[in-house]
């Protein structure tokens, strides 16, 4: 099993900001990395957040034994005020952020100053951003399939290799070179760079894996959304299938999330060759399904991104994807999603993916009958993701940015499930 968590770099240095290019800086610092270490080790964190109000609350850190103060940075211009010494430990490491890490070094400095145990986060939240997990799944089929995470936004992507051949499923564009390399350093060469359905939590990079080599590939039922490309794409329609290697990824069309969503299965190409033909969409072993946004392992998706005024319908559409999946399927197939939030529980290894039978077992919302399922789906859903329209905008191929700004599009949560909390029973 292989782990490793990718920060972001610079001309052979780390992004800088006016605080970090000071030649008398003294304060102690911390990156992402390391700090993303301690969380996962179960340290005791406290962070202070010197961040606005309304940032903190769309998104910060967080974790089972991290405890996060917020204190916009405004507040402390005149020093360090009675109500927020009242809430520092004297006696604990305290690790200062920001958005980019100018605010967070100025702060950490007076809080040094004042006899605390401080350090501030490298490159602030940007650089939290900038994190990514590399692991690859324990399955019975031929290929070798690895999860990537971020873990600002709970964006999950994959790479699947067989025979010197890869495709990656659901690309970041901030991200591009990472499977690119990777599939390198697994004997292969990137074939295909799929997408589930047009996304509306980050920009997608699908074209960008154009300029290594890769075929752009989107569900037919997304491209109706009124793609404009100006690159050379494939679609793939309902029951078709791609090659790489000795696996075929077929297409499902799985609508609800949106019009277009569809989930891939992974499986043995030359099994698919030989069946007959009504045998030729039996769950097999080793089988994964790529589920995007529709069916995540904690929740499922969010009906309202595409169309708001039809999210009940859509809800229903949503129910019936995910029976027919139910129905198909055995319950040892693995789910692996395109996202997970807070409330999801990793496997031991930190990977998000879950056995189809664990979850129909465990997951309430999928055991409900369609009217209460649109009834729970549609209630209570949490904020849309940050710019959402203009990310879509720019998946559709109707708004055209560059690197950087598209990476300060997408920061922020996710938000693509229906619920921020687990839809599971006990």
């Amino acid at each position: 099993m292989q782990n490793l968590i990718r920060g972001w770099t610079v001309d052979g240095g780390v992004m800088s900001d006016d605080a970090s290019e000071r030649p008398d800086e003294t304060v102690e610092t911390v990156t992402p990395e390391r700090l993303k270490e301690r969380i996962d080790a179960g340290e005791d964190v406290f962070l202070l957040d010197v961040r606005n109000e309304d940032d903190y609350a769309e998104w910060h850190i967080d974790g089972g034994t991290v405890e996060s103060v917020n204190y916009p940075y405004f507040e402390l211009l005149d020093g360090i005020p009675e109500s927020l010494q009242a809430a520092l430990p004297d006696d604990r490491r305290i690790t200062v952020l920001c958005a980019k890490g100018g605010s967070s070094e100025m702060v950490a400095e007076s809080l040094e100053d004042a006899g605390y145990t401080v350090e501030h986060l490298e490159r602030g939240m940007k650089g939290w951003a900038r994190l990514y997990e590399y692991d690859e799944l324990d399955t019975d089929g031929e290929a070798t399939v690895a999860q990537y995470r971020r873990p600002s936004s709970g964006c999950l992507a994959y790479l699947v290799v067989s025979d010197g051949e890869a495709a990656v499923i659901d690309p970041l564009r901030a991200f591009a070179a990472e499977y690119v390399q990777d599939a390198r350093a697994l004997g292969a060469d990137l074939v295909y760079a799929i997408d589930t359905h047009v996304h509306a939590d980050h920009v997608s990079g699908i074209r960008t894996l154009a300029d290594e080599g890769a075929t752009p590939v989107l569900p037919a039922a997304a491209d109706a959304r009124g793609v404009e490309y100006d690159i050379d794409y494939e679609t793939v329609e309902d029951g078709e299938t791609l090659e790489i290697g000795d696996v075929a990824i077929e297409a499902i069309h799985t609508p609800g999330h949106t019009t277009g969503m569809t989930t891939y299965r992974v499986g043995d190409v030359h099994e698919s060759r030989s069946d007959s033909v009504a045998n030729q969409n039996a769950p097999r072993s080793g089988d994964v399904l790529f589920t995007g946004d529709g069916l995540f392992t904690e929740s499922v998706a969010r009906p309202d991104l595409e169309d708001p005024d039809a999210a009940a319908d859509a809800a229903r559409t949503l129910h019936a994807s995910l029976h027919a999946l139910i129905e198909r399927f055995d319950d040892d197939t693995t789910v692996a999603p395109a996202h997970y939030s807070d409330a999801a529980t990793p496997n031991a290894d930190g990977t998000y993916t879950a056995s189809l039978g664990t979850l129909v077992d465990t997951m309430d919302a999928l055991s409900m009958d369609v009217a209460s399922f649109v009834e729970y789906v549609v209630t209570d859903m949490p904020p849309r993701p940050a710019n959402h329209e203009s990310i879509i905008s720019t998946n559709l191929g109707h708004t055209t940015l560059d690197d950087e700004e598209a990476f300060e599009l997408e920061l922020g949560p996710n938000n693509c499930a229906a619920s921020e909390e687990a839809m599971t029973g006990d």
